[in-house]
């Protein structure tokens, strides 16, 4: 009762937070010009430069030279520096020891937690739930911002419809409404209800623009697609994020159009600034600008920095351009100082924002760190979002949940591991932290439990197999724990081959092959291609990398403690040969039909995911009536969609509620359907409920052939269901 008590004034507390485009602040307005007065163009380039220090496996430190350009203002900003003792440090160099003691900035990527670390972002956008994602944002904040730093590089808002990408683990998956959803919500908790408040960060939205779509899922590739393609799929969590506050926005590595997002004055000036009215300040990516040389369309470094700073650039991280030749760009006319001017006071305004000149060392309160770090209310919260974020794939027989008196063998290379359960990006987390499967499994059952590694993720050998079938023997039912290592998924780790590393597939159909029910427990970073398995195993739940409380919260749903409400937020496909899949497809002339070869369709393969996007069981079962829809031809309810969803089964249960649209004919062709709005219902068994939805005439609008934006009038079929693919349907004309 009291953790219950604690997670819900957690939520409500969120729900108050930080929620309007950001302004710069016009009372220090004149304090900003009066300090930019007194600086020399080195100082101003200085605050237009960030450097990483060198934090590794044995502590912090600071690269050779990087104090003394502390000193003479030549380095305004610094990453990778956390700890209240070594920012207050680098920040009483600052302040103390150059001319005009501006303090620094302090970032580092904070992605799914600082030390209690939550469910990697695209496991985390399985539960659906705003309150939560934003909560579990607040909470990283608040931990981080106790630990010195000031700002995240988060959240990542890319869409991506194709696994093979390793960042897919960063963002919400493939679709563009629900990544908005939670780009805002994700902006609101880092940034808490004011900017300068010791319990949040600056956000920093990332990649801009188009990150999510390379091609052939290899990271830093090249991006093409038509601007219709980028504003109506891509751009939209991106500009969710603006609305919501967000004070800071990074460039991503591809080109959008032929030119590197990084140099984009279009991307940059024309549609962050002008059209979305974006006042913060734009970051590079870690040398970002340097690799323009790379792409071909500037001869060198000063070049880049040149189109990259002329483009809208504000800042440079760690490749030094903007330092080593913008100050001759100047002299030579190609950058004019008066933008250098406006640039240092994008930046300069969010360090008034933030009350660093006030008090330097806000953000470095030992004591309020060592209470504030993996409290029990935070790990309380991180078990109840865990649990929230993992997805029910299969229950054959009502495997699941399990009776404690059964007799449980534990199997698998991810069955008793801590080393990977923090996932990629991972903070200042600490496996040691975690709770393994294995302990939260013997905690809830107060025995031990036997357990057989059996293989290592990505190995050949077999030599642990029989010991495991020995004990599967043995046993009432099988508990198989696999999966992927850490680094197999993020930043860098594209994998053309998104089936279980090594020989996982076989130890679990060796398993199946046992007669006992075999419950498999996935540990990934993206949706994986596992048909043999999806066939032969009792039971598949989802849980991602979970973080701290990874054990405690499948244990949870193991044994029907918590029942399985989350949603796939992206499609799970049969084969990588289906790869991109993704559930909000165009039709083609020739459509899919099974009875006939000449049409879109693979001849040895289905076109269907394994699971679509939106998919997820639960220990009850909901059936949904035929929605019905009205137009009121209001403002904020031009459309009016009602539907009552039962619970049919034996126990209280929640459903998200999702409704599709589908513009029947349009100027351009328009998706087979769209997901435009849902809510999250808890039923009692056999309790029905009638569930309303709003939809503005923007949820009928698209990019029409004059790429104007705006809605066409004709007939609309309107779906509600539980996933992509059950739904129910009627159809109104507008």
């Amino acid at each position: 009762m009291r953790t219950h008590t604690l997670i819900t004034l957690l939520i409500l507390l969120s729900q108050t937070l930080f929620a309007q485009k950001y302004q710069p602040s016009l009372q220090n307005e004149k304090k900003v010009n009066a300090l930019l007065a007194k600086m020399t163009l080195d100082e101003k380039i200085g605050q237009l430069t960030l450097y990483t220090t060198d934090w590794g496996s044995t502590g912090p430190t600071i690269r050779e030279g990087y104090k003394n350009d502390i000193r003479s203002g030549a380095c305004g900003n610094l990453f990778n520096s956390h700890t209240t003792e070594f920012v207050r440090e680098l920040q009483r160099v600052a302040v103390e020891e150059t001319r005009l003691k501006i303090p620094l900035l302090f970032g580092f990527d904070v992605i799914h937690g600082y030390k209690t670390i939550f469910p990697i972002p695209l496991g985390e956008a399985s539960c659906w739930d705003m309150n939560a994602i934003e909560l579990s944002a607040h909470i990283a904040a608040k931990e981080a911002a106790a630990a010195g730093l000031n700002w995240t590089f988060a959240p990542m808002v890319d869409v991506s419809r194709d696994p093979r990408w390793g960042r897919v683990m960063e963002g919400a998956g493939e679709d563009t409404y629900l990544g908005a959803q939670i780009a805002a919500a994700r902006v609101r908790g880092i940034q808490g209800k004011k900017l300068g408040g010791t319990d949040a960060l600056l956000a920093c939205v990332k990649h801009y623009a188009a990150y999510g779509a390379p091609v052939a899922g290899r990271d830093y590739n090249t991006v093409d697609m038509s601007e219709r393609f980028l504003r109506e799929y891509y751009m939209p969590p991106y500009q969710a994020a603006v609305e919501a506050g967000a004070a800071t926005v990074m460039t991503s590595f591809n080109d959008y159009d032929g030119v590197p997002a990084t140099g984009n004055k279009y991307l940059i000036d024309n549609i962050l600034r002008k059209e979305w009215g974006f006042k913060g300040f734009v970051v590079s990516d870690y040398t970002g600008i340097n690799e323009m040389v790379n792409h071909g369309v500037v001869k060198d470094e000063k070049e880049a920095g040149e189109l990259a700073f002329n483009a809208g650039m504000d800042m440079d991280m760690q490749g030094s351009i903007f330092q080593r030749f913008l100050k001759q760009s100047v002299k030579e006319g190609k950058v004019r100082e008066a933008d250098i001017n406006l640039a240092v006071k994008r930046i300069l305004h969010l360090k008034y924002d933030l009350g660093l000149f006030d008090d330097p060392y806000k953000f470095c309160n030992a004591e309020r760190e060592k209470s504030t770090l993996l409290s029990a209310e935070n790990r309380a919260a991180a078990r109840d979002i865990s649990r929230k974020s993992i997805v029910l794939l299969k229950n054959d027989n009502q495997t699941l949940p399990l009776q404690k008196g059964k007799k449980v063998a534990l199997i698998g290379p991810l069955a008793a591991n801590k080393s990977e359960l923090i996932g990629n990006w991972n903070g200042a987390g600490n496996a040691n932290d975690c709770v393994s499967l294995r302990e939260g499994l013997e905690k809830y059952l107060g025995t031990t439990i036997n357990t057989i590694e059996a293989c290592q993720v990505n190995s050949t050998d077999k030599s642990g197999f029989p010991a495991a079938l020995d004990a599967a023997k043995n046993a009432d039912v099988i508990i198989v724990a696999v999966g992927e290592t850490a680094m197999m998924s993020g930043e860098a780790a594209a994998r053309a081959e998104i089936t279980l590393p090594g020989v996982q597939e076989d130890l679990v159909l060796q398993l199946c092959q046992t007669g006992k029910p075999v419950v498999v427990v996935l540990m990934n970073g993206r949706p994986l291609a596992i048909p043999n398995i999806a066939e032969k195993a009792s039971a598949i739940l989802e849980t991602w990398w979970l973080g701290t409380e990874a054990g405690n919260a499948i244990t949870d749903v193991l044994y029907g403690e918590y029942n399985p409400t989350g949603k796939l937020p992206m499609s799970f496909p049969r084969t990588v040969g289906q790869v991109p899949i993704y559930y909000n497809h165009k039709s083609t002339g020739r459509p899919y039909d099974p009875n006939s070869k000449w049409t879109s369709k693979y001849i040895d393969q289905l076109n269907s995911p394994q699971w679509p996007f939106g998919f997820g069981l639960s220990y009850t079962t909901f059936e949904f009536g035929a929605p019905t829809a009205k137009a009121t031809l209001s403002k904020d309810a031009f459309v009016q969609v009602s539907v009552t969803v039962s619970n049919t089964g034996k126990r209280a249960g929640t459903e998200t509620v999702q409704l599709y649209i589908r513009d029947l004919v349009g100027s351009v062709t328009r998706p087979v359907k769209e997901l435009k709005s849902f809510q999250q219902v808890t039923l009692q068994p056999g309790e029905s409920r009638v569930v309303t939805f709003n939809l503005s005439k923007k949820d009928f609008s698209f990019y029409r052939k004059n790429m104007r934006f705006g809605m066409e009038s004709g007939t609309f079929e309107i779906m509600t269901g539980g996933d992509s693919e059950r739904l129910t349907r009627t159809t109104i004309t507008l």
